[in-house]
């Protein structure tokens, strides 16, 4: 059963809304149209962070639900190409706009400016937002159990997949175990209710240990100090998706770039 309360189920109201509008405005067969003729192949996000020493999914976030706005006058010409030059593993890019501040076209417009893998992370619903995320050059989605009935979240998977889409699984509680299954690529354990928005990084150390062998694991939200992420790589995590800890200071890419080099400054 879909588990939807207060900041969450507000989201996905509003994304019912959104989705519904955007298929009377561009058809959804016009979108697999230009799929088909799409030429770009897919940069595998689960390979970039099986071989990378840090594991980073570096976040392009200008605002939070709880938070408000973080950094509202972010670029993406400014911080995507400054993220891939300080040692990001990926990105993760919010295209949620009531909620987030984030558009289609931010994903769209960082495309061409780097080589690394591309994450769309929205609240995704329905394969009208696959068909989009593969056109404005995702390389993988986001799907967030807690958002899905277990049977669409599978519908979504295969459809995702048939689209040339990786799949981050975001489970947040041992309740949402049931949605793993092998054909998902990454699970990700968010470190944030989605009820609240209250973070805290002991939930994916908890979880771990729960989760099937020979998945790549990703730790989301909450995260800020290098030490931290030595410990989650320690426990088997190979990705950790961080964004506020960037887009809150003045030069997103530096301070992720001091943050890498204090990952490499002893063994992980």
């Amino acid at each position: 059963m879909m588990k939807t309360n207060n900041i969450l189920s507000e989201i996905i109201e509003n994304k019912r809304f959104e989705v519904d509008f955007q298929k009377r405005s561009i058809p959804q067969e016009d979108l697999q149209d230009r799929i088909a003729a799409e030429r770009r192949s897919r940069v595998s996000m689960r390979e970039s962070l099986a071989k990378s020493t840090s594991g980073i999914i570096a976040e392009f976030k200008r605002r939070s639900p709880s938070k408000g706005w973080i950094k509202q006058d972010a670029r993406i010409e400014d911080i995507i190409p400054a993220y891939k030059k300080a040692g990001a593993s990926a990105l993760s890019i919010l295209t949620d706009e009531k909620f987030f501040g984030g558009t289609l076209m931010d994903l769209r417009t960082a495309r061409p400016l780097v080589d690394i893998p591309i994450l769309r992370k929205d609240f995704i619903i329905d394969e009208y937002q696959l068909y989009q995320a593969k056109i404005v050059g995702a390389d993988a989605v986001l799907l967030i159990a807690a958002a899905l009935e277990e049977e669409k979240c599978k519908e979504l998977t295969e459809k995702a997949h048939q689209t040339g889409l990786e799949v981050l699984l975001e489970i947040h509680s041992e309740s949402e175990l049931v949605y793993i299954t092998p054909e998902i690529d990454m699970i990700g354990i968010n470190n944030r209710n989605l009820g609240t928005f209250y973070t805290n990084v002991d939930n994916s150390f908890r979880l771990v240990e729960l989760l099937p062998e020979n998945i790549l694991l990703v730790s989301e939200s909450g995260i800020s100090d290098p030490d931290i992420v030595k410990q989650l790589r320690r426990h088997g995590f190979r990705g950790f998706l961080m964004g506020e800890t960037w887009m809150k200071t003045v030069n997103p890419g530096e301070t992720l770039s001091t943050f890498i080099r204090q990952l490499k400054s002893s063994s992980l």
